[in-house]
């Protein structure tokens, strides 16, 4: 469905600058090659609007110079042109409506409203070859698609679900035959009387889709998704399998120990996902409340906030891109559990949040855990997370979505909306003049109170407002006194107003929200999003060394130096890479700690300087020869060679 970019949005757009849904090009000199670079991108995203006729200065602000009539006609031209042309793109999503014209003061300006590919028309790519010539979106940037992320995109698309794979080479004998024989008695206990339960092993996983039969060939075995399921371990990581598959499930409710609780693949049980969920649910369970409740002569245990939290569990557990690094990871926080899978959203981020499409990678995962009644296969699982999170009144669920490596984490927070004690605060601080507020900006405040900051991005979790209304209502709150804000624009947060009322202060936050320092912030790191699972075999005590390791406190100096560039939209790279060597000279940073003290994304620091200045010798790891470890940090080399 076409989405209508009128006059306003453009300006507002322009105000904040670019994102990962608005991109700016000048085309004075013809329509720019990087127009289809960036609808590929768009496309293979979350969609976004590109507009021709206007430029981005060094600062970051937007400038609407226009085009003249007759080259505004030419590119739209050119751009129906290249849309029906296989040999430039391979697919044209847009209508008649997505490409029109706006005045701009001195001109028009050609705006392209590129919406999200369906999974089935995924990759968008450039030319006839996916490969080397796809493209994603990455904050204000396109970056090129590794062949991986191609051949899972592919893959996605096909007809046949990747999890109905027929795996030759494997037998009844690579299954757990306990794992199957619990399945199979829960199933007797929801389905008594059903005919299947007179059924051999093989015939019985071939209803359920753990089984299948190559009529042409004749050849038969288990499915990947009846390996997951009930296979051995070291069955599943065959290289004709999943052979990147990890679960783990962390506990930390006490702040002094490392993990309270922890399951994970250790050689004392067979690590499918069968015994995962049989194990790991009565752990996240537990963290909800049990109110006294009668049905007939039982006891109920079973609220709608276990409803939703057990919905969530199926739903990393089926939708997880098997073919993709990093595992399922399950954590349990005293105030939050979070889970994390590994894999894309296969809607949109807003049609997930709006609930009532049902799009799943591995129907036949789906399947077997909806015959023991668990999960929803009509789209409506998202819904029942919401609500069952509303009746307990707690606050909304979080989705974030991660690329390189590709994540998505839903974070369950286990504190009520507005905490009386949190009132109280801002009643003290802002007096009357709280009680005049809406609703949804005493609730933006609350968040700022509790956390420290609150954004936009943050707000859009709990509210069904257009982030334009969630950016202006910041925005009167900070013009009435009640927030400050940091002024970058699209990625602008808020503190309370008179949190920071020194450039001293101001250059400590920025170092604060780093996740460096003290151990109240050094704790907070671990809420960030994992961007990889802790591979198995690897040293425990050097991993729980590395963990509890707190970065020392940087000297004034290099804090001014990291707010100095995090403050600045475009940087030469050569200076970016003295930056880096000053921040990590005599001490090791992680990515994530780099990104949060200078204002870039993780990912692009990694790829674009961390990686190659390891490479060239001026920088080493904490952890050689593991790039993929979650506590991997940076220092500089003893005798640096020139960047």
């Amino acid at each position: 469905m076409s989405v209508t970019i009128n006059r306003e949005q453009i300006l507002e757009a322009a105000r904040i600058g670019e994102g990962t849904d608005w991109e700016f090009k000048s085309a004075r000199g013809g329509l720019p090659g990087s127009f289809w670079e960036t609808y590929s991108a768009m496309a293979n995203s979350e969609g976004g609007t590109i507009v021709l006729g206007a430029r981005e200065s060094d600062d970051g602000t937007v400038a609407l110079d226009g085009l003249s009539a007759e080259f505004a006609a030419k590119y739209h031209k050119q751009i129906w042109d290249g849309l029906h042309d296989r040999h430039k793109v391979s697919a044209n999503l847009l209508s008649s409506g997505d490409i029109r014209c706006e005045l701009a003061e001195r001109g028009q300006l050609l705006v392209v409203r590129v919406p999200r590919a369906d999974r089935r028309a995924r990759p968008v790519h450039l030319g006839p070859n996916p490969l080397g010539n796809t493209f994603r979106r990455l904050h204000e940037g396109d970056y090129r698609c590794s062949d991986a992320e191609v051949r899972r995109m592919l893959s996605d698309a096909a007809e046949e679900t990747r999890d109905a794979r027929l795996l030759e080479d494997f037998t009844i004998d690579d299954l757990d035959a306990r794992s199957l024989l619990e399945y199979r008695r829960l199933f007797r206990l929801v389905h008594e009387g059903h005919p299947w339960l007179q059924l051999p092993d093989a015939e019985f996983l071939e209803r359920i889709g753990g089984w299948r039969r190559d009529r042409a060939t004749g050849k038969q075995g288990p499915t990947l998704a009846g390996l997951l399921m009930f296979g051995k371990e070291l069955a599943i990581q065959d290289p004709n399998a999943a052979p990147g598959y990890m679960v783990d499930y962390r506990e930390k409710l006490d702040p002094n120990t490392r993990w309270t609780d922890r399951i994970h693949p250790d050689g004392t049980w067979e690590a499918n996902l069968f015994q995962f969920y049989a194990r790991v649910w009565p752990k996240v369970a537990h963290a909800l409340p049990v109110p006294f409740r009668l049905d007939g002569a039982n006891r109920r245990d079973m609220t709608p906030a276990h409803e939703a939290l057990r919905e969530a569990f199926v739903n990393a557990i089926v939708h997880a891109d098997y073919a993709a690094g990093g595992g399922i990871v399950v954590e349990r926080f005293a105030d939050r559990i979070v889970l994390a899978n590994p894999g894309t959203l296969l809607v949109s981020l807003e049609q997930y949040l709006r609930g009532g499409v049902s799009e799943c990678r591995n129907p036949n995962l789906q399947k077997m855990f909806a015959m023991l009644g668990r999960g929803e296969r009509a789209g409506s699982g998202v819904d029942k997370i919401k609500s069952g999170w509303r009746a307990q009144h707690w606050r909304s669920p979080q989705i974030r979505t991660q690329a390189q490596p590709d994540r998505v984490e839903l974070r369950l927070p286990l504190a009520s909306l507005l905490q009386p004690a949190t009132i109280e605060t801002l009643r003290l601080r802002f007096g009357d003049r709280l009680d005049r507020l809406e609703p949804a900006a005493i609730q933006a405040l609350a968040i700022a109170e509790e956390e420290g900051i609150v954004s936009n991005r943050r707000l859009q979790d709990g509210s069904a407002e257009h982030p334009v209304e969630i950016g202006r209502m910041l925005q009167r709150l900070v013009e009435g006194g009640f927030l400050a804000s940091d002024n970058k624009r699209r990625w602008t947060s808020y503190r309370l107003s008179g949190s920071e009322s020194t450039p001293g202060q101001r250059e400590a936050s920025l170092f604060e929200l780093g996740g460096i320092g003290d151990s109240a912030h050094s704790a907070r790191g671990s809420e960030h999003m994992p961007e990889e699972s802790e591979h198995k075999g690897l040293d425990s005590e050097h991993r729980a060394e590395d963990s509890e390791h707190t970065a020392p406190v940087l000297p004034p100096d290099l804090i001014a130096v990291a707010a100095a560039v995090a403050g600045r939209k475009r940087l030469d790279p050569e200076q970016m890479r003295r930056t880096l060597l000053e921040l990590c000279r005599g001490r090791f940073l992680s990515a994530d700690e780099l990104g949060r003290l200078l204002g870039r994304h993780p990912n692009g620091l990694r790829q674009r300087f961390l990686s190659p200045m390891v490479a060239a010798g001026v920088l080493r790891l904490r952890h050689p020869g593991a790039s993929n470890r979650p506590d991997q940090a940076y220092t500089t080399n003893s005798v640096e060679k020139p960047a």
